[in-house]
């Protein structure tokens, strides 16, 4: 059984697959409190429903889409997901997991297309990144730091270049209350970095924030 907060069907907002049709299995409970958490619902432990396997990837079937996102609060929390991604992707879907970074990557299906979050000082949690994931990092992985401001943009920059200058796919996404995509758009500029600028696309879509959204 698994913890499961929500299921619904959306376009995808972030990552390298933004903008396509996705299903999203949200998975109740989260071990990090980050300054900016827009899912607070599914962050505590209890605050889902139990469903089993075989449920859950029926109601996937249900929407006819063939790219999912398992994402939280933190999947990696529970014990069953492993098992859930695995049957996903034998039914054929190309499947997305959002991670915070904190729970160990080794030993997860290869073809999984992570999302792997590194928190910087402003998130109130740059101590929860796990280090030995960096060598579970695979090419297709994506690595994504959300920056709160220019001190964020600034560690996350020394941390790019120390452990990931090779990696293919870096993704900074402001949180524009406190730092404006323009300038971060211009930081990105000015220091010749090689990474992805990324807006939350639900967000400017759909503004009011919206669960199942």
């Amino acid at each position: 059984m698994l913890e499961v907060s929500e299921i619904f069907c959306s376009l995808q907002g972030e990552s390298t697959f933004a903008g396509l049709p996705c299903v999203f299995v949200r998975l109740a409970g989260c071990n990090l409190e980050c300054s900016y958490c827009d899912t607070g619902y599914a962050r505590r432990a209890g605050s889902g429903r139990p469903q089993a396997l075989d449920e859950i990837l029926t109601a996937v079937a249900g929407f006819g889409c063939d790219l999912v996102e398992v994402t939280g609060g933190e999947p990696l929390l529970q014990s069953e997901t492993p098992k859930l991604l695995d049957a996903l992707l034998d039914c054929g879907y190309t499947v997305l997991v959002e991670t915070n970074g904190s729970r160990p990557l080794a030993g997860l299906d290869a073809r999984l297309h992570l999302i792997v979050d590194i928190k910087t000082p402003g998130s109130g949690m740059q101590e929860s990144f796990a280090a030995a994931n960096l060598a579970a990092l695979l090419p297709h992985h994506q690595v994504k730091f959300v920056l709160v401001d220019e001190a964020d943009f600034h560690w996350c920059r020394a941390f790019i270049q120390k452990h990931l200058a090779d990696h293919p796919e870096i993704i900074l996404s402001p949180v524009s209350a406190s730092l404006p995509p323009a300038r971060l758009a211009g930081l990105i500029l000015e220091n010749r970095l090689k990474v992805r600028l990324q807006l939350q696309l639900h967000k400017l879509i759909w503004p009011a924030d919206e669960r199942g959204r």
